[in-house]
């Protein structure tokens, strides 16, 4: 029986936490304050800590870092409200397991603990550097874009989701094809697939294949010898004997002419290339990944793509997801974004301003983290003091929140309110326990709110 330790100053709702989670099986104790909550989990070995982030005596970080010193292996969910999710994420990389706002469902409370009994890390971070020959230490690869970039798995399913199919197709040599819209992070994943798999140690080389010439693109691929064609000075290594060993990523794949496509099918078959004027074949033993925004079944359909390599690359895919379905990761992202905005430019901004956070959440990011990146490295480099504020965002971003604030003014109270409601459910995926939470309203209070305004969804 998973044992757990309440810690809240809130008695009602301790006791009345505490009751619920007897009744769904768990042994539970509580204690209102930082003082005895330490003498409790030095003394015993629980399964999980539940704390508030405030408490009378002490606040969730210190309590955290207490915790951590004596019983290191123990997760701890932070209870929050939702103003404080910001400094929920700084205990979480300090080594909190996760944390849930107020109010919470039933449901997602449990939904926690057990992923926390389940697991003890929940944010992944995977590097992205790469070998410099088979069976050397890992160097950056001249051929990789962005070698040092680094992806961070947040809270929302669309995420753990993505982790699971990462963790899952990681450890085999199938053949990968990657979905999703521009800026997603289709080769930040690729990455984390290479990096978790058993061609770690070797190199991951990253071609984007939308900025290859037709007529050069045999030579990026297989290499060539000195003076096979004008222009051939010295020989030439392709990308696939670069990648020997590793991982060869294709970004952008269905920009590859029908020509081309025919030497990769073949090169993938045979596992053997050929450098351009050389009669000699080359054995390679390399993991290839792909990836597109577009539709590759529609193409071939087409007949843009061929059907054999298509289904040759595609043994297993996976759809990255937006950022606006991965909504509530967008503090987490921030914040990662911010850090490594802080390190780039030699900047030590600690966070963002109410009213930022307010035009991030209202923001649909048509560009995804691409655009999350370079809206907070912008910020980063605008801001004079500790604080990204509004004046440093640029006007796309500002434009929601400006307009936001108009209607604000101009619609009735009831109109505003159902308009929230709406974008809230809308963010959301129409997932009416987060769409409360954003709120910050009990779901029982969206659900009447729904009726109330007659919403159709």
């Amino acid at each position: 029986m998973p044992n757990i330790l309440i810690i809240e100053d809130d008695a009602a709702f301790c006791q009345m936490l505490q009751k619920f989670l007897t009744k769904r099986g768990y042994e539970v104790e509580i204690c209102y304050h930082a003082t005895d909550a330490k003498k409790k989990f030095k003394s015993t070995d629980f399964d999980v800590i539940l704390t508030d982030l405030r408490l009378p005596d002490s606040d969730g970080l210190h309590l955290l870092a207490d915790i951590k010193k004596v019983k290191p292996k123990i997760p701890v969910i932070l209870m929050t409200g939702y103003a404080e999710v910001g400094t929920a994420v700084k205990a979480m990389k300090q080594g909190a397991y996760d944390y849930i706002s107020k109010p919470f469902t039933p449901e997602e409370i449990i939904m926690v603990i057990e992923n926390a009994l389940k697991t003890k890390a929940h944010i992944v971070e995977y590097d992205g550097s790469s070998a410099q020959k088979p069976g050397q230490k890992k160097t950056s690869s001249k051929r990789s874009r962005n070698s040092n970039q680094k992806t961070i798995l947040g809270v929302s399913d669309a995420s753990k989701k993505l982790d699971d199919y990462i963790k899952l197709v990681a450890p085999t040599d199938m053949s990968v094809l990657i979905t999703g819209d521009s800026g997603t992070g289709k080769e930040v994943a690729a990455r984390a697939i290479h990096n978790a798999s058993k061609r770690k140690d070797y190199n991951f080389v990253a071609v984007d294949c939308g900025a290859i010439p037709k007529e050069l693109a045999t030579s990026e691929f297989f290499g060539h010898i000195k003076g096979s064609f004008t222009g051939a000075v010295e020989d030439k290594i392709g990308n696939f004997e670069a990648a020997n060993g590793g991982t060869l990523f294709l970004d952008e794949v269905g920009n590859l002419s029908y020509e081309n496509q025919i030497q990769l099918l073949r090169a993938l078959q045979e596992r053997k290339i050929r450098r351009v004027g050389s009669t000699k074949e080359t054995h390679v033993d390399v993991r290839i990944i792909t990836a597109t925004n577009e539709d590759l079944t529609l193409a071939v359909q087409k007949g843009n793509f061929r059907e054999d390599l298509y289904h040759r690359l595609n043994e297993f895919s996976i759809q990255i997801p937006s950022l606006e379905e991965r909504f509530e990761d967008l503090i987490l992202f921030a914040d990662h974004f911010l850090a490594k905005a802080n390190e780039n430019l030699n900047k030590e901004v600690h966070g963002f301003s109410t009213q930022v956070w307010e035009a991030f959440q209202q923001y649909h990011w048509p560009g995804n983290l691409r655009e999350l990146q370079n809206v907070v490295k912008r910020a980063v480099l605008l801001t004079v003091g500790d604080e990204v504020r509004m004046e440093t965002l640029p006007k796309e971003v500002l434009g929601p929140a400006r307009n936001s604030s108009i209607k604000a003014e101009n619609f009735s109270k009831s109109d505003f309110e159902k308009d929230r409601i709406i974008k809230a459910l809308k963010k959301t995926n129409f997932n009416k326990s987060k769409a409360a939470k954003l709120l910050q309203v009990t779901r029982k209070t969206l659900y009447n709110k729904i009726n109330h305004y007659n919403l159709d969804l």
